[in-house]
Order: structure tokens, then C-alpha cells, then sequence
């Protein structure tokens, strides 16, 4: 009796299984559909899932598969199980959905956000940056749905539209951080930005270069015979002659001018911030701190300078810094912008009356070509690499790079003649 009632159990079993198997919900092509899955009415497909949030959230397609043929007048889209293995993947492996619902802007203010302490320089670049993605409806989309081809259009479009090489490697140079951040706090997966900039948009920048010799030399003789330039005279000079940044020539100060030794100390720049705040900052890197020689014509130059300094009734104070060496009509230090001007001023004025033109020069343009100068001369790279106060060697040894071939001929003689 026993044994029968067994057998009777396992046969009802079965038999409850197949009706169940029967019983599976199925789609119109008589597909098994899985747990979460549904189709409706109109034959759109959905999928039901608990966020990590624990929200009730919907993936819908008119797919289920990616075989399946797109119902017409559709649009196309991902199929529904597709969706399901990136979302669930996501879930699984910690991602928050959707990037936090955060858009590129949000992102981009969020990273900025903890960037705290930076040089006013720094703090500007990000402001210009975010202003642009302001305008940008790129800036208006979520984190997530920014693919890598996403990220390239949109810089092709920055150029298309007329921002130049410089400043979309500035965009890019803050965006791309921004969402690596994103990557780091598991919001999106990959980092879109992850690509060789000059893969993507054409480099139009102008390479500052250097000027001759020969062109230095018309330019300074220029300055020291006209009426109204050779009042900048010395400045330049010293500008040409010792690689000084423009920020750090500014900031010289009577104490940082060692006579007796003949020597400059290089300790601290002046700033003037897009408010007119004067500030001083430390040398732009740790190995901008450092001790300068002078020539005897810089020394000369630095005298005459400090002779005819301007007696100010109120000496300048920048953040208990004083003495500083050129002052502007109001008393207070000339900055980068006053020379950049002066150079520019002059070069025009050359320009208007000698039939040989010359080149652009800039403060930046005499430290260039002191670099190029001491290299084309031989001085050994460590030591250019001091007197220039680059942090890495690199960027001293591209100045090597710029020597053309009359350089390379030169260099080549001086070793025939000792072989």
C-alpha cells in the first residue's frame, strides 16, 4: 500500500511540473521569457530589476534578442536581454545606474570642486573651461551615456566651430580627470576620454619659436637707439640673456639682486589675478628656486636699472615683498602683461620703418631663444636645465630638437677637426 502511494506522489509530481513547464510565460513567438521579462500589449518588451538603491527600475525594446527583426517604423535600439546583461553586470560589479544621473557639467564642477589651493592661473583655466561646457549641449549629457566616439566628436566639433588646438587640449585636460574620477567612484565603467588628443583634431597651434642671433641683435640695437624703447633696454637685455620667466623677472625685488657676487636669486614670482589682485606665488615648479650668474653685460644692465629706478612716495608692498624694480604709473610693479606690451609696441614700431621685418617676440620668445642659444653653444643639458629651472630634463633637451641643419653642420666640423 505504501509502495503504491509513492508511485501515486511521483506521477502527480511530473505531471504538476509539466503543467508548469506549460504554464511559463512566453512571448507572441512562443518564447519562454525569463524571470522580470514581459511583453505587452503593443509588443514592446520590458524587464523589471531592484537597483542598487533598492528602486524598482524598467528596461524596455522592441527586441528581445539581437537577431530579432526591428518591428517597422522602430527605431533602432539595443535588444531587451542585451540590456539586461549591462545593467545587471553593473549591478553586480558595484557601478551606480545611470552615472548618478550626472551630466558632464555636474561632473566636470564636482572634480574642480576638490581641486582646492591652486594658483590663481590654475583657478582661471578652470572657469574658462566650465564656461565653454556651458554652451556646449554636450555638457548637458548624462556621464554614462558618453561613449569614446562621443568624446571625439565633440572635441572635432570644438575645432569645427573655431576653438583653436591650445584650447580644446585645455578642455580635454580637465574633462578627461573628471571622468576618471567617475571611473574611480564607480559611476561609469570606462573613461571615454582615453585617447591621443592628436589622433582625433588637427594641432594648429603656433610653435613659439626662437630668433636668431642676428635678429636678437637688430631687435636690442633697435631698442637702445629709439627715443622712447630704450627706457626698456635693460629689461630686455636681461630677459634675452637669462631665461628669467617673465613672472619672475617681475617679481625681482632690490634684495633678490646680488651685486657682489653677481648673482640673481630666483625665489617667488609676481601675479596680477583677472581682478587686478598683485599676489605672489612660489617659482612655478620646486626647481624654478634658483641661483642665476650674471654676464658682466647683465650686471651692467641690472645697475643701470637699480640707479634709475623709480622713487615711488609710497613704496609697493605684495605680500610683505617690496623694492620691486620696475614700477608702472601708479606706482605699483609692472607685470607680464606691461611687457608683453612693450615688446609688442616696439617690434610694430620696428616693423612700420625698416623694410626687413621681424618676427613675433615675446618675454616668452627671449627665454626660448636664451635656451636655444646655450644649447646651440654646447652647454651641457644638466646645467641648462638649472639655469632654466625646468623640473624635467625633457623639456630642456626639446630645445635640442629645434637645431636645424646648419646647427648639425657646425657641430659636425668642430668633431672632423679633432678626429
Amino acid at each position: 500500500m505504501v509502495v503504491v502511494l509513492g508511485l501515486l506522489r511521483r506521477k502527480e509530481q511530473r505531471r504538476l511540473s509539466e503543467r508548469n513547464r506549460n504554464q511559463k510565460r512566453r512571448d507572441k513567438k512562443g518564447r519562454i521569457l525569463r524571470n522580470g521579462e514581459s511583453q505587452r500589449a503593443d509588443g514592446r518588451y520590458a524587464f523589471v530589476y531592484t537597483d542598487c538603491f533598492g528602486k524598482q527600475k524598467f528596461l524596455y525594446s522592441w527586441k528581445l534578442e539581437s537577431t530579432d527583426p526591428l518591428p517597422v517604423g522602430r527605431r533602432p535600439c539595443q535588444s531587451l536581454r542585451e540590456k539586461e546583461k549591462a545593467i545587471l553586470r553593473d549591478i553586480n560589479d558595484g557601478i551606480t545606474p545611470y552615472g548618478d544621473n550626472l551630466t558632464v557639467l555636474e561632473l566636470v564642477k564636482k572634480y574642480i570642486a576638490q581641486k582646492t589651493g591652486v594658483r590663481h592661473n590654475t583657478a582661471a583655466n578652470y572657469n574658462f573651461v566650465i564656461n565653454i561646457i556651458k554652451k556646449e549641449e554636450f555638457g548637458a549629457k548624462r556621464i554614462d551615456k558618453v561613449k569614446l566616439s562621443d568624446a571625439k566628436a565633440w572635441l572635432i566639433k570644438l575645432q569645427a566651430d573655431g576653438r583653436g588646438y591650445s584650447t580644446i587640449h585645455s578642455v580635454r585636460g580637465v574633462v578627461r580627470p573628471a571622468f576618471q574620477m567617475a571611473v574611480d567612484d564607480d559611476l561609469i565603467r570606462k573613461n571615454p576620454f582615453e585617447f591621443q588628443l592628436c589622433t582625433v583634431v588637427v594641432n594648429d597651434s603656433v610653435t613659439r619659436e626662437a630668433i636668431t642671433r642676428k635678429q636678437e641683435r637688430k631687435f636690442l640695437e633697435f631698442i637702445k637707439n629709439d627715443e622712447h624703447y630704450k627706457r626698456y633696454y635693460d629689461g630686455m637685455f636681461i630677459l634675452f640673456k637669462t631665461g628669467l620667466r617673465i613672472s619672475e623677472f617681475c617679481g625681482l625685488t632690490l634684495s633678490d639682486i646680488d651685486f657682489e657676487e653677481k648673482q640673481i636669486s630666483v625665489n617667488h614670482q609676481l601675479q596680477r589675478t583677472r581682478g587686478m589682485k598683485y599676489i605672489i606665488e612660489d617659482t612655478k615648479t620646486s626647481s624654478g628656486t634658483r641661483i642665476i650668474p650674471m654676464t658682466e653685460e647683465v650686471y651692467e644692465c641690472f645697475k643701470r636699472i637699480v640707479e634709475n629706478r623709480k622713487k615711488p612716495k609710497k613704496e609697493p608692498v605684495i605680500d610683505e615683498y617690496k623694492g620691486f624694480l620696475f614700477l608702472d604709473k601708479k606706482d605699483m610693479p609692472e607685470v607680464a602683461l606691461h611687457w608683453e606690451k612693450h615688446f609688442e609696441w616696439a617690434l610694430a614700431k620696428h616693423n612700420r620703418i625698416y623694410k626687413e621685418q621681424l618676427p613675433k617676440i615675446t618675454p616668452h620668445v627671449c627665454r626660448h631663444t636664451y635656451c636655444s642659444n646655450m644649447a646651440k653653444s654646447g652647454m651641457n643639458p644638466k646645467t641648462l636645465q638649472y639655469l632654466m629651472g625646468h623640473s624635467d630634463i625633457g623639456v630642456t633637451l626639446n630645445t635640442y630638437t629645434h637645431l636645424g641643419a646648419e646647427d648639425a653642420k657646425e657641430e659636425l666640423g668642430k668633431y672632423a677637426k679633432m678626429a
